[in-house]
Order: C-alpha cells, then structure tokens, then sequence
C-alpha cells in the first residue's frame, strides 16, 4: 500500500510544489474528514494536481450524518486536477451509504496478505516486485525469495533492492548462489517444520528446529503450532477418505476458517495415511507433557522430531 500511494504522489504532484499541494490527516485530528475535504476543493498552486489523503479513515466502517452530507455535497464536484486518496486498515463496509458513495467515484485497491501457503500467488508477487524494482531472477531465485521471504511484501522489496545494488544495472540474472548468500531466511516457523516431519526429512527437520530455536521461539509454541497442524491434516484426511467432497463441509470439520484453504490442504495429505497422521498426535502430546515437566527442551524436541519423521518415512 505504501510502494502504492507513493506511486499516487509521484503522478499527481510536481516536485517542486510538493509542500504547497500535498496535505494528510490522521484519523485522531478532528474533524479530519470535513478538513480534508475542503482542503481537496482548493485548486493547486503551481504546477502539477492537489493531493489530500486521509490516512487510516473509518469513514467506510463508521460514518456520522454530517460527514455523510458533506461527502455527498463534495465528491460530484472534486476539481479534475485535485485527488482525494482515502486509506484504511479494515475491509470497507458494503452496507453503509459511505461506502456505496464512494463506490460511485473512487476507484477501490485492496491489498490484502497472501496466505502463506498459495505459493503460486507468492511466485506470482516476487516476479511482479523484481519487474518493479529492476532485478531479473530466474525460476530458481524466485523460489528462494519465496521461502526467503514468505508473505512479508516490506522485506521483499527491500531484499530486492539490496540485490539491485549488488547486480549494478547488470542484464543477466542474478545466480541462486549469490541470492542465497545474500538473502537470508527468515521465514523459518512451525508451519516449516510440520511441513518437513510430514515428507520424513529428518535433515531438514532438525534443521528447521535449530534455526526456530536460535531465533528464541517457545518450545511450547512450537509444539501447539505442530498439534494444531496434525489434526487439521488427520481431519481433512479422514473427510476425503469418507468420500467428503464439499470444501465448506470440509473447513467446518475441521475447524479452518477458510473454505479455500482445503485445496492446499488436500495436496497436503495426499500422500499421507490416516494412521500415519493419528500416529503422529500421542507423540506431540507426549512432548508436550515432557516440556511441561520441565525435561530439557533441546533434547526433548529434537527426539520427537526424528521419532515424528521416522513414522512418516514409511510407506
């Protein structure tokens, strides 16, 4: 949303009137709405538009009569050389007479997260940022970005940018070797690790374990992450097997908020046997136990980790 409204600013105004045509308000100034809005019916001075922008407004959650009115007087008649730019951290409420109002003259951007698990959509981003920023990658690279990166659009663009400096307006793809040694990983988490006990990578496993320690994650945080994961897997599973076809009957089995996210889900477990995912739950709530005891955490994880792997190494 930032790379967004700064794009915004660079179209509308002339740099050297910047100061004179570019204004914001806070929702916590009062009256920022009614503010904003006559400071949009101002013609520009110089060169270049106007731009006002009200940052992180409610008026698409909560809007009063009088703002109401005066978004209604305003809007139908905003100078064609002064743009009004609204932001928001809350979806928009399609209910209210606000948003239905706005809907007649603003064009809406959403900039929602991608899910971690929609690979092809973070693919998809990483390929869209480096075309922004000016670096060329090749498959491989984007990949390592992804897992890199994950889902966090601000460390993209700035792991991008250090390879743009390191590439020196060169043509040629950066190798996966020096994006590697560049870019370090940092999105290792539970999710990783659940992810590597279910394909029986013990290396990568407790690899992943190692650098979710040093990173100073719970144990205990780890472990529910890894119960929490199993049983949506087992759920999902035992959902197929009995021949269960609708996501939504799926999702609310197992307790997923997102219906979209059986698809991923059932990839997931493709490979996987019911057995094998029952196995898998007296072994975390056993580590459970052991870490709430008080045995040593290192020990303990690493033990059921391989334990884990070992039980989906087997066909």
């Amino acid at each position: 949303m930032e790379k967004a409204i700064a794009l915004v600013r660079d179209r509308v105004l002339d740099p050297q009137w910047t100061s004179f045509n570019y204004t914001s308000f806070s929702q916590d100034q009062a009256d920022a709405v009614i503010q904003g809005l006559n400071q949009v019916m101002t013609p520009p001075f110089g060169s270049g538009g106007r731009l006002v922008c009200l940052e992180n407004t409610n008026i698409c959650q909560n809007c009063v009569d009088n703002t109401l009115t005066e978004l209604q007087r305003t809007l139908p008649v905003i100078p064609e050389n002064s743009f009004l730019l609204l932001t928001s951290s809350n979806k928009p409420d399609e209910r209210l007479k606000s948003t239905k109002l706005l809907k007649k003259f603003a064009e809406f951007r959403e900039f929602p997260v991608i899910p971690p698990w929609k690979t092809e959509l973070l693919v998809q981003c990483v390929n869209q940022a480096a075309q922004a920023v000016g670096v060329k990658l090749t498959a491989n690279t984007v990949d390592i970005l992804v897992e890199a990166v994950g889902n966090d659009t601000r460390l993209l663009y700035n792991e991008l940018e250090k390879l743009r400096l390191y590439a020196g307006g060169s043509n040629q793809p950066l190798d996966a070797s020096i994006v590697n040694q560049l870019v370090k990983n940092t999105t290792q988490n539970s999710l990783q690790l659940a992810a590597a006990i279910r394909t029986g990578d013990t290396a990568k496993a407790l690899a992943t374990l190692t650098d979710l320690l040093g990173a100073c994650e719970p144990p205990l945080r780890i472990v529910a992450t890894l119960i929490g994961q199993f049983r949506t897997w087992l759920w999902v599973k035992i959902m197929i097997e009995s021949g269960e076809r609708n996501q939504q009957a799926i999702a609310k089995a197992a307790e997923i908020g997102n219906p979209n996210r059986i698809y991923y889900l059932q990839k997931e477990v493709n490979t996987l046997s019911v057995q094998q995912l029952i196995a898998s739950l007296p072994l975390l709530l056993d580590l459970e136990v052991s870490l709430k005891q008080g045995t040593s955490e290192t020990i303990a994880l690493q033990t059921k980790v391989i334990e884990l792997c070992q039980v989906f190494r087997r066909s």
